[in-house]
């Protein structure tokens, strides 16, 4: 992994863009939703449905494992081709819940964030120095943990009592596989480049 910013500049986006609509008025905020029945007429929701939260708890506790993730960042400085592979996992694990046809709408960052997880995993096990690959081991082997508790293959939408809301395990599952697959490319693609410039 060679180090970038790109990594904790993808964080900033994702926090600021998510307390700003936090702040803005309830009906920007629903524009912006990704609806399974009409986000062809509204393609930009794919992207932007990740910054909507429903309540105080929904939007702390992602931008608390967000902080996370760039304090992770900010030790490793994941390569561009990590955070590439990052930001390319977002909008298509929106739209890998179409597969499931009763999930009628997402919204928030633990689908993202699980993507990010799954990045930082992969790259560490596949391209990071080998003293930090027990760490990339740790955080693939929690994250299939935390999958397989969820199973959201089966149980895609459950209901949160104590968040009181639906949470959409099955963006969880989505982003998780979508970051593994690009970044394990991600990985490969440096390392062919590498091969052709003699790097």
């Amino acid at each position: 992994m060679k180090g970038s910013r790109s990594w904790l500049a993808l964080c900033t986006l994702h926090g600021v863009a998510s307390l700003v609509l936090w702040a803005s008025p309830a009906a920007l905020a629903q524009a912006l939703v990704w609806r399974s029945a009409d986000w062809a007429q509204r393609p930009w929701t794919p992207w932007t449905s990740a910054w909507v939260h429903l309540n105080a708890p929904h939007l702390v506790g992602n931008l608390l494992a967000l902080g996370v993730l760039a304090a992770i960042g900010w030790r490793l400085r994941p390569s561009r081709a990590a955070t590439l592979a990052w930001a390319l996992s977002w909008p298509l694990l929106q739209l890998s819940l179409l597969l499931w046809p009763l999930i009628g709408y997402a919204v928030g960052l633990s689908g993202v964030l699980h993507a990010g997880v799954a990045v930082l995993a992969v790259c560490l096990l596949l391209d990071g120095p080998k003293a930090l690959r027990p760490w990339g081991l740790l955080l693939a082997s929690g994250l299939l943990f935390k999958l397989w508790l969820e199973r959201g293959w089966s149980a895609p939408v459950v209901w949160d009592p104590g968040g009181q809301m639906s949470v959409v395990r099955a963006a969880h599952l989505g982003g998780a596989a979508w970051g593994a697959l690009l970044g394990a490319l991600g990985v490969g693609w440096g390392r062919w480049r590498a091969r052709r410039t003699g790097g």
